[in-house]
């Protein structure tokens, strides 16, 4: 019977992996920390370089005729609207006796509504005494105008009520004229049309008492109004206060600044596509992270612990050094200063067994244009390299950067370990590495990651086959004993005897920025 296996299908990638957005802007922290600060800068020069002009405010009481318990503001939101015509402010600006223009005064102060009857007025000025009088002349100005347009308002509604009662009167003049004509002739026969005169008599008497009690509450609501609207808060100038302007304006700037770092370290990380994370590096990279290195000492109390890293990776790899017939390299992208130092510590390590020759394939010459020091390999440039005698190891050191010459890296070593620091290369640069190595047959040992996150808690291991997790178990045939077998058989030491295998190459990753499986 045959059983039909098939692979469970990977997981869809996300869209936007937050975890990798959140480790990324933080690293970026130089950047939105520097945004804040120039936002704090920034504030503080505007609270002392730009002050703000002398003002003046006022509180205006207004009463209104149509004042309701449940008005919405309606009303207020109307005088503060009237405030700002060009009739206030050429009123205020004649009581002055300012030549200014209205539209031109109009810019120097604005009302706020603060209750459903409460007016504030505040106005600048070239200094405190020109602010106080220009708000007094521009409160006086509303108020008699609000004043002058309530009076209207109630002699218009007045008149009108009067002259509707005067017709009225015409009319029951006209009704009377007819009774008195019916009484005079003795006309009984028509009964039923006098009862109505008179019924239509009464109704204008009380139709012409209602009209002059009407035309008399208007006339003395108006009172009420004209003694309700007042000035209730005299002019005053409004005090500012340097250290508080200055913390508020600093505040404000430093909010700000840091929101603009956060959103251009935010819109730059996405933009960029750089991997920060363990398992997207070694995802990109097709090879695991097999160690970690900060880019710097580190503060006093981990400098300790960091050399320590530094000694048992030095260690490692000079072992992974001598367990193979084949030359190791250091491919390094964004760390050539922390490389050349770790190569230079594996070279003293193999020093203690043979000569070692250290190849520089840096570019700009980093170690062997360097001042050698007692008892230090030697170094010879990647021009040289072919001038070196066959006895002996070789530590190749070397660059996968953009324009690196890929077709010489093989010369460094056929085994390399790449030393990539974090946030460096973008998803795309990774993939160009990991197909140029494995189209050069170069395999790759693992990864060394520099200045990674210390918060990051993703695993740097690929488990997905021996064809992607290489881990340095993978020798190369040596190309003076291999003669195209398949196992070939080489003296070590005092006749002990080691079987090499088959070259394990690096993982091919496809065209692609989809993730490595």
């Amino acid at each position: 019977m045959t059983t039909n296996t098939t692979s469970p299908e990977p997981a869809a990638t996300p869209l936007l992996d937050l975890q990798a957005l959140v480790v990324s802007v933080r690293r970026r922290r130089r950047l939105w920390c520097a945004m804040a600060v120039l936002g704090l800068s920034a504030g503080a020069a505007v609270a002392v370089l730009m002050p703000p002009p002398p003002s003046a405010t006022t509180k205006v009481l207004v009463a209104h005729a149509e004042d309701q318990p449940n008005d919405t503001g309606t009303l207020i939101r109307t005088d503060v609207a009237l405030l700002q015509t060009t009739r206030i402010a050429d009123a205020a600006l004649k009581s002055l006796k300012s030549p200014e223009k209205p539209e031109d005064f109009m810019k120097d102060y604005r009302g706020t509504g603060l209750t459903n009857n409460l007016l504030q007025i505040e106005v600048t000025g070239d200094d405190d005494a020109q602010a106080v009088a220009r708000a007094k002349a521009l409160a006086d100005a509303f108020v008699a105008d609000h004043v002058q347009r309530m009076k209207a308002t109630a002699q218009a509604e007045s008149k009108a009520l009067l002259d509707q009662r005067d017709r009225t009167r015409d009319e029951l003049a006209a009704v009377n004229k007819e009774i008195n004509d019916r009484a005079t002739s003795g006309d009984t026969t028509g009964a039923a049309s006098i009862e109505s005169l008179y019924a239509r008599r009464a109704e204008l008497n009380s139709r012409i008492a209602d009209f002059d009690q009407r035309a008399a509450d208007a006339r003395t609501g108006t009172p009420a109004v004209v003694a309700g609207t007042q000035i209730v808060d005299a002019p005053s100038a409004v005090r500012h206060s340097l250290p508080k302007a200055l913390a508020t304006d600093s505040a404000i700037g430093l909010v700000l600044g840091l929101f603009l770092g956060l959103a251009l370290a935010a819109v730059g990380v996405v933009v960029a596509d750089r991997p920060v994370l363990r398992r997207d590096i070694a995802a990109n990279l097709g090879a695991s992270v097999i160690s970690e290195l900060p880019r710097r000492s580190g503060r006093p109390w981990q400098r300790r612990r960091t050399r320590l890293a530094r000694e048992r990776l030095t260690a490692s790899l000079a072992r992974t050094a001598r367990g193979s017939a084949e030359h190791l390299s250091l491919l390094e992208l964004g760390c050539a200063r922390s490389t050349s130092a770790l190569a230079m510590d594996v070279a003293r390590t193999l020093a203690a067994d043979g000569p070692v020759v250290v190849v520089d394939g840096l570019p700009g010459s980093e170690l062997s244009g360097r001042r050698p020091k007692p008892g230090d390999p030697d170094v010879v440039s990647g021009q040289q390299a072919a001038t070196v005698p066959d006895h002996g190891r070789l530590l190749g050191v070397g660059s996968v950067a953009p324009g690196a010459a890929w077709t010489d890296l093989q010369y460094l070593g056929t085994r390399t370990v790449l030393v990539v620091r974090a946030g460096h290369g973008s998803a795309a640069w990774l993939h160009t590495v990991a197909r140029q190595l494995a189209d050069q047959r170069i395999a790759v040992v693992g990864v060394v990651l520099i200045d990674p996150d210390p918060r990051d808690r993703t695993d740097g291991t690929l488990w997905d086959g021996l064809h992607v997790a290489l881990r340095g178990h993978s020798e190369r045939t040596a190309r003076q004993n291999s003669g195209g077998a398949s196992h070939a058989v080489q003296a070590v030491g005092d006749g002990q005897v080691r079987t090499e295998r088959q070259p394990m190459w690096a993982a091919r990753v496809p065209d692609s920025d989809q993730e490595v499986r």
